[in-house]
Formats: C-alpha cells, sequence, structure tokens
C-alpha cells in the first residue's frame, strides 16, 4: 500500500549494492543549483509532487543528516545544538502572535 516499508523499485541489489536509505535510487537529473531560469518551469515539471513523494524526500534528507552528524563515533554536541536551535526557531513561530505585542515601545503624547 503506497509503497511503504519497500524499496524502491528502482534500487537493484547486484547494480548498487547494500540499500542505503539516503540515496535516491531513481533516475539522476540536474541539480537545482545548475538550472538556468529559463529552464526552471521544465524542471519543476519533472518532479514528482505527491505526499508519497515527498514523505520519501524528507526522509533521504533525515537519513543524510542522520549519517553525517549522529551516527559517526566522535559525533560530539553538534546534533543536539542543532534540534536545540530548531526546536527552539519552531516554538518561536508558533508563540510568534503570543510574544509579538511584548514590545518595548516609548510612546510620546
Amino acid at each position: 500500500m503506497l509503497g511503504l516499508g519497500q524499496l524502491p523499485k528502482e534500487y537493484n541489489k547486484a547494480v548498487h549494492g547494500p540499500y542505503d536509505p539516503a540515496i535516491f535510487y531513481g533516475k539522476k537529473d540536474t541539480p537545482l543549483s545548475q538550472v538556468k531560469l529559463y529552464q526552471l518551469p521544465a524542471w519543476l515539471a519533472r518532479r514528482n509532487p505527491s505526499p508519497v513523494a515527498m514523505g520519501r524526500a524528507v526522509s533521504r534528507a533525515y537519513w543524510r543528516w542522520n549519517h553525517k552528524y549522529v551516527l559517526p563515533k566522535y559525533s560530539g554536541i553538534t546534533p543536539v545544538l542543532q534540534l536545540t536551535v530548531a526546536w527552539s526557531a519552531l516554538f518561536y513561530c508558533l508563540n510568534y502572535s503570543g510574544i509579538s505585542h511584548h514590545t518595548n515601545a516609548k510612546y510620546h503624547w
């Protein structure tokens, strides 16, 4: 159902070796940083906007971050600081309407 819990159909163990959840096994495309402005509509049309594809992209991004910052033997405090800053920014955005009126202003009559 929706391909959840299954390997991507483009993945071939004989070609790609062990499965890595941080790698996109589909057809390679031009990176966004190398797309010219006139090529942008065609590049966007080649994207898959389905919720399943978006979820897979988020999962790949998570696993790339996890492999780089969390899973190394000596990862240090970097992932903890990154998560702390991300949570702080998220809750600031969620509570902005409640704290925006607490500004320091000097009124003159």
